[in-house]
């Protein structure tokens, strides 16, 4: 049983940072991708920033490039997501992801298979 648990968001003022966490427990077999996703109110689920879970590829929605770095830790199971420069239109729910195999897709949040209950992050002007 895969579980993710996110953390770290909260109210930041514009062009401030945040850091959020995804702590995972349990494990998938073989290569995963894992994701941030955010979702604002009204709007759909889109793709932030994913990563495999092994080697450097990484990948990024234009939304945020330039502003996020994913990164994970596979000897603590965590996943981070470094936000630098934050506008308002940043504000949303981030969620945390993760599926089986490659991040083939991306940024759709579909096939991801597992998903945390997400962290809210606001940014005020």
């Amino acid at each position: 049983q895969v579980q993710l648990l996110e953390s770290g968001g909260g109210s930041v003022q514009a062009g401030g940072s945040l850091r959020l966490s995804c702590a995972t427990s349990g494990s998938i077999p073989g290569t995963s991708c894992m994701g941030w996703f955010r979702q604002a109110p009204g709007k759909e689920r889109e793709g932030v920033a994913a990563v495999l879970s092994y080697g450097p590829t990484t990948y990024y929605a234009d939304s945020m490039k330039g502003r996020v770095t994913i990164s994970r830790d596979n000897a603590k199971n965590t996943l981070y997501l470094q936000m630098n420069n934050l506008r308002t239109e940043d504000t949303a729910m981030y969620y945390c992801a993760a599926r089986q195999w490659s991040c083939g897709g991306w940024p759709s949040p579909d096939n991801f298979r597992y998903w945390g209950q997400g962290t809210q992050v606001t940014v005020s002007s």
